[in-house]
């Protein structure tokens, strides 16, 4: 056990263990949108449609947030955006648990998308600034186990404050985005880095990046798997339409936060000796299988064994995925390239919602669903064609960054 532990989370820096603490502050405190979830259709009145609006502009927020955030990142600082990002966060919270007004819920939730998406790329780009290639997969697992610890505390704490007063669940996420602007003030440095190179090249801009066509190759898969995924926030629309309760929708997505959190750390050495683009071509068909499974799962036990298939390749794709963002990023624009990336997790939070909304509205029950298992399969297709083009410029990247390029961090 003491060497698996060494293995799993030894060696790795201090300010990454901060980073990490404040990751499951961050989204412990997230219930905010599952809280709206649960509520906007039962409660708040509206359609499954304008629900899926809702959850759409935010979304789309956080899309547009990622790229601003990604040039602020690499021209501002990590920390100052990760500052900003949490203030105005917590600011947003409070001002959206003051409204139940169809429309301006929707503003303030794009807002809310915006500033969430703002702090992404500047989180993520701090982290592979500090750990390095030989650590990124080891941090990017534990890190993303943090995620879904918190996540698993949100989801059961957005049930249990389902019949709370109203403005109680705004307040407590608003002290918790402030709770995490403080260690980053605190804690973090900055991390930018002084890049110096044997040749000197002209900076990037963003558009450099979408130009990568290897690169956005990955981000539109990702997207499709994100998708996918991101679809389960309608369960709780078709949960109601099917006569349950859509407050138990805590207990069934509670289900993916319970798994991570319980076999995430695992994941590294069972995955290490196998090729990364098979990797997620699995994670893609397991994810496609378990949220097509939706159709036909009538009860609570169903559903949440539909969580069980489609968290497995969420587990699977997770650590890969971010260890290749990182070795397919240009050091020198490290928070552009994860402001893309992060816009392609992001804009799914925008298309899910939106479409899987109509579709639930206007078209036969299974649709979505059979819909998402049919994406599942294209997105597998699409991995597996794609990785050793991936692979071999992860390859020269990687080998640059040990070789060709001196990092710096700057002092805060």
């Amino acid at each position: 056990m003491r060497n698996w532990l060494g293995q799993t989370a030894g060696g790795l820096p201090r300010t990454f263990w901060y980073l990490w603490t404040g990751t499951l502050i961050n989204r412990s405190g997230a219930f905010v949108m599952l809280f709206l979830e649960i509520h906007m259709v039962a409660h708040y009145g509206f359609s499954a449609t304008f629900a899926g609006l809702v959850l759409g502009l935010f979304g789309g927020g956080m899309a547009i947030g990622s790229l601003i955030g990604g040039v602020l990142a690499d021209r501002w600082g990590r920390r100052r955006t990760l500052l900003a990002s949490n203030v105005l966060l917590a600011i947003t919270a409070i001002l959206l648990g003051l409204s139940m007004q169809p429309v301006i819920v929707a503003v303030l939730a794009a807002t809310f998308g915006l500033w969430n998406g703002l702090g992404r790329p500047a989180f993520t780009a701090t982290m592979v600034d500090i750990l390095g290639p030989d650590k990124r997969m080891r941090g990017m697992n534990l890190n993303y186990w943090a995620i879904n610890i918190g996540f698993s505390v949100a989801a059961i704490l957005a049930g249990v404050l389902a019949h709370a007063p109203h403005m109680t669940v705004f307040l407590m996420n608003a002290v918790t985005q402030l709770a995490m602007a403080a260690l980053v003030f605190t804690l973090v440095p900055e991390t930018t880095p002084a890049v110096k190179v044997e040749a000197l090249r002209v900076p990037g801009n963003i558009s450099d990046v979408f130009k990568d066509r290897v690169f956005m190759a990955f981000v539109l898969l990702n997207l499709g798997l994100w998708v996918i995924i991101e679809t389960c926030k309608l369960i709780p629309i078709a949960m109601h339409q099917r006569g349950l309760d859509p407050a138990d929708y805590g207990t069934v997505i509670a289900v993916n936060g319970i798994m991570i959190v319980a076999f995430q750390l695992f994941v590294p050495k069972l995955i290490k000796a196998r090729k990364r683009n098979s990797v997620l071509t699995m994670a893609a068909i397991l994810v496609g299988i378990g949220m097509g499974s939706v159709a036909v799962a009538g009860t609570v036990p169903l559903l949440m064994l539909t969580v069980v298939v489609w968290t497995a390749g969420e587990m699977l794709h997770a650590p890969v995925s971010g260890a290749l963002i990182a070795d397919l990023s240009r050091t020198d624009m490290r928070g552009r390239y994860q402001g893309v990336a992060s816009m392609g997790f992001t804009l799914a939070n925008f298309v899910s919602p939106v479409l899987g909304g109509m579709l639930l509205d206007h078209a036969p029950a299974p649709t979505l669903w059979v819909v998402m298992a049919a994406l599942g399969v294209v997105v597998a297709i699409g991995q597996w064609l794609s990785g050793p083009a991936r692979e071999r410029r992860a390859a020269s990247l990687t080998q640059k960054d040990h070789h060709g390029v001196r990092v710096e961090a700057i002092s805060a």
